[in-house]
C-alpha cells in the first residue's frame, strides 16, 4: 500500500514538472527548425475565430519591416517627382553608367530589404520565394506577360471609348491629352543611347528588365504583402484579404513611378494588380518576376520606334 501510494506521488510530480517544462501546444514557445537554423517563436494567441496571431515582440518586428519596404518605394517616388521635367535619364547614357546606376539601385535596395529581413526574420515560405515546377514558372510568366499587354490595351481602349461616347472629351482632345501625358521613359533611359548602342539596348532589356525591374519589384511586392499578411491576419490571411491586399500594394506600386507622370502612376498601379495577383495564385514570386522581366524587356525593345512615331501636339 505504502509503494503504491509512493508510486503516486512520484507520477504526479513527473506530470508536474513534464507540464512545467511542456505546457499546452497554443501556449508555449514553439522550436521551429528549417534547413538548419532553430528559430525560437515567442508565446502565439489564438483569437476566438481560430486565427493565430503574432505576439506583440513579433509583431512590432513585422511592422517596422513594413514601415522599410513601403518607405522605399514612396521615397524612389518623391524623389523621381523632384526629377521631372530634368530630360536627364537616371539610367545614365552610356554603358558604364547604366551598370553603375543598376549596381546602386540593386544595393540599395538589397540595404533596405535585409534591415527589414532582419527585423521581421521573414521565411521564405512567407516570401513565397518557392520555385515550383520545373519549366512551368517561365512557361506561366511567357503567358502572363502577353496577357497583362492584352489587358492593358484593353483597358486603354475601353476607357478612351467610354470617354468619347459621354461626350466628356472628343476624339482630338484625347488624342492630345494622351500626348500630353504619355509616360515620360525619358527620364529612365536614354533613348537615343538605345537607339545607337546596341550594348546599352541589350543590357536594357536584360539587366534592367529582369533584374532591376522584374526581380527587385517583385521582391518589394512578396515582402509588402507578407507584412500586411503578418500584421493583420483576420484581414489579410484569407485569399479575399491578399486580393484586397494586392490593391493597396498595386496603388503604392503605382505611386513610385511618379516621375514617369500620371498615365504612367496608372499604368504601373494596373500592372501591379495583375502582377500581384499571379503571385498569390501560384504562391510564388517567380511566375510574376518572369512575366514582369518579359512585359518590361517588350516594352523596352520597341521604345525607340514608340518614341519616333508618338504623336506629337501641334505648337
Amino acid at each position: 500500500m505504502y509503494a503504491d501510494d509512493k508510486s503516486r506521488t512520484n507520477k504526479a510530480i513527473q506530470d508536474r514538472r513534464h507540464h512545467a517544462w511542456n505546457p499546452h501546444p497554443l501556449q508555449r514557445s514553439e522550436r521551429d527548425i528549417e534547413e538548419g537554423e532553430i528559430l525560437v517563436s515567442t508565446r502565439l494567441t489564438v483569437a476566438p475565430n481560430g486565427v493565430t496571431e503574432a505576439p506583440s515582440i513579433t509583431r512590432s518586428r513585422w511592422a517596422i519591416h513594413l514601415i522599410l519596404i513601403t518607405a522605399y518605394l514612396l521615397v524612389v517616388g518623391f524623389v523621381g517627382l523632384g526629377r521631372r521635367g530634368t530630360h536627364t535619364a537616371i539610367l545614365s547614357q552610356t554603358v558604364g553608367g547604366l551598370l553603375a546606376v543598376c549596381a546602386v539601385e540593386l544595393v540599395l535596395f538589397g540595404f533596405i530589404f535585409g534591415l527589414a529581413w532582419l527585423a521581421s526574420r521573414a521565411t521564405r515560405d512567407d516570401l513565397r520565394l518557392r520555385w515550383r515546377g520545373r519549366i512551368q514558372p517561365v512557361l506561366w510568366g511567357a503567358g502572363y506577360s502577353v496577357a497583362l499587354r492584352i489587358g492593358l490595351a484593353v483597358l486603354v481602349i475601353v476607357i478612351g471609348t467610354a470617354l468619347i461616347a459621354t461626350r466628356v472629351m472628343t476624339p482630338d482632345s484625347l488624342k492630345e491629352f494622351v500626348s500630353a501625358n504619355r509616360p515620360d521613359v525619358e527620364t529612365l533611359i536614354d533613348v537615343s543611347a538605345m537607339r545607337n548602342n546596341p550594348v546599352y539596348f541589350w543590357l536594357t532589356l536584360t539587366v534592367v528588365s529582369f533584374v532591376v525591374a522584374g526581380l527587385r519589384e517583385e521582391l518589394w511586392r512578396s515582402a509588402f504583402l507578407a507584412g500586411m499578411r503578418a500584421l493583420w491576419p483576420r484581414q489579410f490571411g484569407s485569399r479575399a484579404g491578399q486580393i484586397v491586399a494586392v490593391i493597396i500594394c498595386a496603388v503604392i506600386f503605382g505611386l513610385g513611378h511618379s516621375a514617369m507622370g500620371s498615365l504612367a502612376v496608372c499604368a504601373a498601379g494596373f500592372l501591379g494588380l495583375g502582377l500581384g495577383l499571379i503571385m498569390i495564385f501560384h504562391d510564388s514570386i517567380w511566375p510574376a518576376v518572369i512575366a514582369h522581366g518579359i512585359f518590361d524587356a517588350t516594352s523596352m525593345a520597341i521604345l525607340p520606334w514608340l518614341i519616333s512615331h508618338a504623336p506629337k501636339i501641334p505648337t
